[in-house]
């Protein structure tokens, strides 16, 4: 009950003026959106208006003060209730640099299990070479299994010079088409409950951990680093978010302790799901260009310790744009899905 009017209006009036203006600025700005103080802050002035008018309406006067209250508590509900999302214009370089890490952490869990199915097969692969050699043949693609580490570390360093511009441009759009049609297959097979993913990527794994094994036995370790980590510390990694993209895509299929239908948990998921493989898309562009211009060439034309920076370097730098980029972005400015 209000015993005194002007003390309550001249106490209430700021708040009132503040959450107007608050709502024409938003009104006139759609691309506007408030920080999480201003949020709360926003949230605080609403509730402190319709209390004020709850408290005048009990009046028989005052119909000004209610006139000018009543609108202005529906805009502010309006506005905190609205169920569309304002329209804002795709950015490609904040949707790589924010909602692209932003996803990656989102969904770590499921990162961690593709990245321990693919260990798992390197070390199955490394366990069958050390058990019997010659089963290289099976395990080992693109005829690594028919020649040694040695001769073949030979034969690279005495071509490499062989090849055109040309050519290894034509190589380079091959290896960017042929690894984005693999990662989106690792991604896809997540229709099969997750488990056609896994299976792929220990498979890759399997091949991984036997031809490492083959060459640091044959003493061709340097090489082998030389020729794998410029690229392959971008590819790898991409192979490995394909991967999560198919689990996340499972997990929502089988929607274990989850009471949403299959559709909604699709829908739910489809948002993470394209910009996992969208940024997996970007980076092996990447590792396409640096496959075919830069890891071709071996000693003496480029030095292999210089190989080896360059590919830790980019092992480390993705690391840390995966981990910490997009941080700064508040709640608000980052896609929110279910997880």
């Amino acid at each position: 009950m209000i015993v005194d009017l002007p003390r309550f209006l001249n106490a209430e009036k700021p708040y009132w003026e503040e959450l107007a203006a608050t709502l024409d600025m938003l009104e006139k700005d759609a691309q506007r959106t408030l920080t999480l103080a201003e949020a709360r802050r926003f949230h605080y002035l609403y509730q402190r208006t319709s209390g004020a008018l709850a408290k005048l309406s009990a009046l028989p006067y005052e119909p000004e003060i209610r006139g000018f209250l009543e609108p202005l508590v529906a805009r502010a509900y309006a506005e905190i209730h609205e169920t569309h999302q304002k329209p804002r214009r795709f950015s490609p370089i904040l949707w790589f640099t924010q909602t692209f890490p932003q996803t990656f952490r989102r969904r770590h869990r499921a990162f961690a299990v593709s990245v321990t199915a693919t260990l798992l097969g390197i070390l199955f692969g490394a366990m069958v070479m050390h058990m019997d050699l010659d089963s290289k043949r099976f395990l080992m693609p693109f005829g690594h299994g028919d020649i040694k580490p040695s001769e073949r570390v030979q034969q690279e360093e005495e071509g490499q010079g062989r090849h055109t511009s040309d050519g290894k441009a034509f190589f380079s759009a091959f290896l960017m088409t042929h690894n984005i049609q693999v990662s989106i297959f690792t991604m896809a097979l997540g229709m099969t409950f997750g488990l056609g993913s896994l299976i792929l990527l220990f498979s890759n794994g399997v091949i991984m951990g036997a031809i490492c094994y083959d060459y640091i036995v044959d003493g061709q370790a340097q090489f082998l680093a030389g020729w794998l980590l410029p690229h392959g510390s971008i590819e790898i990694p991409s192979i490995l978010l394909a991967g999560q993209a198919g689990l996340v895509l499972g997990a929502a299929l089988i929607g274990r302790g989850d009471s949403l239908g299959v559709k909604l948990r699709l829908r739910a998921v489809l948002p993470d799901v394209v910009t996992l493989i969208g940024g997996v898309a970007i980076m092996l562009v990447w590792a396409g260009i640096i496959e075919s211009f830069f890891s071709q060439y071996h000693e003496p034309v480029v030095p292999y310790w210089l190989k080896i920076a360059f590919g830790s370097a980019e092992l480390v730098a993705l690391a840390l744009f995966l981990t910490f980029a997009g941080r700064g972005a508040s709640a608000h400015e980052r896609p929110v899905y279910a997880d």
